[in-house]
């Protein structure tokens, strides 16, 4: 902001001290105004040192808070993921998606092929037997969510918090739902966070201008999410270089 204004009046110093130049000035005035050139050249040079400055820390406080928030949105496509797999929908509450990976398990099975007398057939063809191939499942067992996706570690326990938030106890949004395609409900979900909420203690105008965004290594728009409630799509809003997938 301070660049900015002395920008806006650099133009009318400018002009005034080429004017003052122009004129007959005796040598102490021509000191003076030296003097006065090489504060403004001064101030100048600091005020544009201090913004490029500040747009570097900003990028890295960004950077660094994004991808703590966006390992947390991870963990939960990865819960969504697994109820979607167990329950044939997204979970729309943090409690029961939290008590879901605790508590619910992943059924193992094994296919595997195999025949039967095919009795219609059989009583058609005057008692030849005839057969029917058919796809048997067995369960081998049952494998924990919670192992599945986190081994030892309870971090989906507070998955559902913001990190870097003002508040500790802020939440991350969450909805659930279906999606209806061609006649069919498809079950969606979308979670997210606005990026004033993680970037809340710095520069007001950096964080206007990242929720302008629009390019390919960029977080694009206002938030960060995973999932959409207005699309099949369970993939995050930020680029490659945030993670290693997105």
């Amino acid at each position: 902001m301070l660049l900015k204004i002395f920008l806006f009046l650099s133009i009318p110093i400018t002009v005034g001290l080429v004017i003052l130049v122009r004129t007959k000035i005796n040598d102490n005035q021509k000191k003076f105004l030296l003097y006065g050139l090489w504060v403004f050249i001064l101030i100048f040079s600091y005020l544009t040192y201090s913004s490029i400055s500040d747009v570097i820390q900003f990028d890295e406080v960004k950077n660094y808070r994004y991808q703590s928030v966006i390992k947390n949105l991870k963990d939960i496509r990865d819960s969504q993921l697994a109820h979607r797999t167990i329950h044939g929908h997204f979970e729309n509450n943090w409690d029961s998606l939290v008590k879901f990976v605790e508590k619910d398990s992943f059924t193992i099975t094994q296919r595997r092929d195999s025949s039967v007398i095919d009795r219609e057939l059989t009583k058609r063809y005057g008692g030849v037997k005839t057969y029917k191939d058919i796809i048997i499942v067995d369960t081998l067992g049952f494998v924990s969510v919670r192992d599945s996706l986190f081994d030892n570690d309870r971090r989906f326990e507070n998955m559902m918090y913001v990190p870097f938030a003002k508040i500790n106890a802020t939440k991350f949004e969450l909805k659930a739902g279906f999606l209806n395609q061609n006649g069919i409900d498809i079950p969606v979900f979308e979670s997210k966070v606005m990026k004033r909420v993680i970037l809340y203690d710095q520069n007001s105008d950096l964080i206007f201008k990242e929720n302008q965004v629009q390019s390919v290594d960029g977080v694009n728009g206002s938030s960060l999410k995973i999932g959409s409630m207005h699309e099949v799509n369970t993939n995050g809003n930020w680029p490659k270089n945030y993670t290693k997938e997105n």
